[in-house]
């Protein structure tokens, strides 16, 4: 059973370990942008997204070997990552946000409009038979508000934190004190 003051701290550290996420999230989002002109820089990105459950799971370890003296439950566990990815997300929605209203001025748009819209993307449309497919999306994406797409990460991130939490727990739980030799 979970104590209020265990409770509490959990919590302060998942609010913790979740800005560090959110800046990580907000670091690879921006080489993923500027990865839309570069491919070097666009690959560091991806292998960043896939970091992502790494940098949870040695945060949690960090948790449990530090403020849980080595022990934690799966349960306990799984609480933390979601409210780590909780709170990530928040952060992270509200910085996609800022992005997207105060600073893109399009230039997502159109980066996606270009690749779409080259000799090589509108021949596999056609051959796919996919070109009014692609011209559709590529009308309603631009309808999209910024707030809409932040909501949408935002789900999409606590929905993340949801899944990824079972098996980061699972690795990481320890009920049993680590002997010193």
């Amino acid at each position: 059973m979970i104590t209020p003051h265990e409770y509490v701290q959990l919590k302060a550290f998942a609010r913790q370990d979740g800005a560090l996420l959110a800046l990580l999230w907000v670091f690879t989002s921006t080489l993923y942008i500027i990865g839309m002109t570069n491919q070097l820089i666009g690959l560091a990105a991806a292998m960043l997204i896939f970091y992502t459950p790494f940098f949870v799971g040695g945060r949690l370890r960090k948790f449990r070997d530090y403020a849980r003296e080595g022990l934690i439950s799966f349960r306990r566990g799984y609480a933390y990552t979601v409210f780590m990815f909780f709170y990530a997300g928040v952060l992270f929605a509200v910085a996609i946000y800022i992005y997207l209203a105060f600073m893109d001025h399009g230039f997502l748009m159109s980066q996606m409009s270009k690749v779409l819209t080259s000799d090589e993307a509108r021949q596999a449309m056609q051959q796919y038979g996919m070109t009014e497919m692609m011209n559709e999306s590529l009308s309603q994406l631009a309808k999209v508000r910024p707030i809409d797409y932040a909501l949408d990460m935002l789900t999409v991130n606590i929905t993340l934190g949801f899944i990824l939490g079972v098996p980061i727990s699972l690795m990481m739980q320890r009920n049993v004190a680590k002997t010193e030799e």
